[in-house]
């Protein structure tokens, strides 16, 4: 598992390509559509941006999943918007907007999960890896 200082880094390389090409470098990851997510830091009160792809997007609603390649630990974006749903969301080409998130549990969750699974596998075998459930959250427009 790579460690946070690679995560932190790769995510800001990721964000600063991202930015300066308005998408164009970065918009995508493995056939995924990339977002800037912008959460409100739970201790610190700090905004707070993090670089992530979506494996479900269903017209404004964008999925995203807190799987951090499969570590034992919930990624701090996900505890920050669970305890602040209103977040910012910038996708390639596009002006950051304001959005609600919400986690998905019970039947929703397992049936957006299934989707995913079989789109991107990928987070099948994170899932593999740790003994916590894989939250999910859904981004909607704040409007």
């Amino acid at each position: 598992m790579p460690s946070d200082v690679f995560f932190k880094a790769a995510n800001a390389v990721h964000r600063s390509l991202f930015s300066l090409s308005g998408g164009r470098i970065g918009g995508s990851v493995d056939g995924m559509p990339a977002l800037k997510l912008v959460t409100t830091g739970r201790h610190s009160g700090e905004p707070r941006t993090v670089m992530l792809s979506s494996p479900h997007v269903d017209g404004d609603a964008i999925a995203i999943v807190a799987s951090k390649g499969g570590d034992d630990r919930t990624p701090a974006w996900f505890l920050n918007l669970r305890d602040n749903p209103a977040v910012t969301v910038e996708l390639a080409g596009g002006e950051p907007r304001p959005m609600i998130a919400r986690v998905v549990a019970g039947e929703e969750r397992t049936a957006l999960w299934d989707a995913i699974t079989t789109a991107h596998p990928r987070y099948a075998q994170y899932q593999a890896k740790t003994d916590r459930e894989i939250p999910i959250a859904v981004l909607e427009p704040a409007d």
